[in-house]
């Protein structure tokens, strides 16, 4: 079942890039006590991902933080050396957080997961944005199908305060 508005996000661990290399990160220490926007793309580098739904984020992030989120996060199922690659690559210099969940696990208690295994990629996230207060999601949008439209930043940002 998908999560929905009023429900906590899951205790699940995900991966993320440090100094000393990949270490885990609960989920309760990157929601308790804070505002957080989660957004979930199908994957690191990909066109969608990389041209628009990351870079929204990164263009509308004042904003997000001018209306009170303290953390803006993205999530994909890879593994931390990709999704620190990626970042590298998008230049979040610190704007976004980048959160490998390389076993899904946080995308399937989240209900979220997305069989993309007939493009040869197996379980994804499916596209999505949520705002969560505390670790309470207070709004959340997952994309109908393809493309970028409910999840994007602007929404996001729509929805928020």
């Amino acid at each position: 079942m998908t999560i929905q508005i009023g429900d906590r996000i899951p205790d699940a661990t995900l991966m993320h890039m440090t100094a000393d290399g990949p270490k885990p990160l609960a989920t309760r220490d990157v929601f308790a006590g804070k505002n957080v926007v989660l957004f979930g793309v199908p994957g690191a580098f990909t066109p969608t991902c990389s041209a628009h739904h990351l870079p929204g984020y990164l263009d509308r992030h004042g904003e997000l933080v001018a209306k009170g989120v303290d953390t803006v996060a993205c999530i994909a199922v890879n593994d931390a050396f990709v999704m620190s690659a990626w970042g590298k690559a998008q230049e979040v210099d610190g704007k976004v957080l980048m959160l490998a969940d390389g076993n899904a696990e946080l995308t399937k208690k989240l209900g979220l997961e997305l069989d993309a295994s007939d493009a040869g990629m197996g379980t994804r996230t499916r596209r999505f944005a949520l705002y969560a207060e505390d670790g309470v999601v207070k709004a959340l949008e997952v994309e109908p199908g393809r493309g970028l439209t409910v999840s994007s930043a602007e929404s996001m940002c729509s929805k928020i305060g």
